[in-house]
């Protein structure tokens, strides 16, 4: 198994995992869970909003496997262009939090987010065919 397949299936483990902890977080955040109760929060959690958040979190999920599976030219692929959606998204979450004064381990873990995609794309980018064995390609 080829090292940047391993880096890459790393990257968006670790990308999962933190944006499973920001969700341990808020919800054991009690200013945060006041504000969903009472129906306020930033962004209001209906069912169709609760299915496209589980939209956007699975992707990294399949993302662990597919760096591993796929083969070079559709792996370097899925992985530059999920990635740069999730840098896009990760900078637009980011960006979200600072007017409304948000909690500290919010705009860490955003930074977090934006720089665990943007390895993925940089090693998705700097990754070229000579790096696989022929018998891998």
């Amino acid at each position: 198994m080829e090292n940047v397949k391993i880096k890459l299936s790393a990257l968006w483990t670790a990308r999962m995992l933190s944006g499973f902890l920001g969700d341990v977080l808020r919800f054991t955040d009690p200013g945060v869970m006041e504000q969903v109760w009472a129906g306020e929060s930033f962004i209001p959690l209906t069912q169709e909003m609760l299915l496209l958040m589980s939209i956007i979190m699975v992707i990294p999920i399949f993302m662990v496997f597919l760096s591993l599976t796929l083969k070079y030219k559709a792996n370097r692929w899925a992985n530059m262009s999920i990635g740069i959606f999730f840098v896009i998204f990760d900078l637009i979450f980011l960006i979200s939090l600072f007017p409304y004064g948000s909690p500290a381990y919010e705009i860490f873990l955003g930074i977090v987010y934006l720089v665990f995609t943007a390895l993925v794309v940089w090693h998705a980018w700097k990754w070229h065919k000579q790096d696989v064995s022929p018998k891998k390609q």
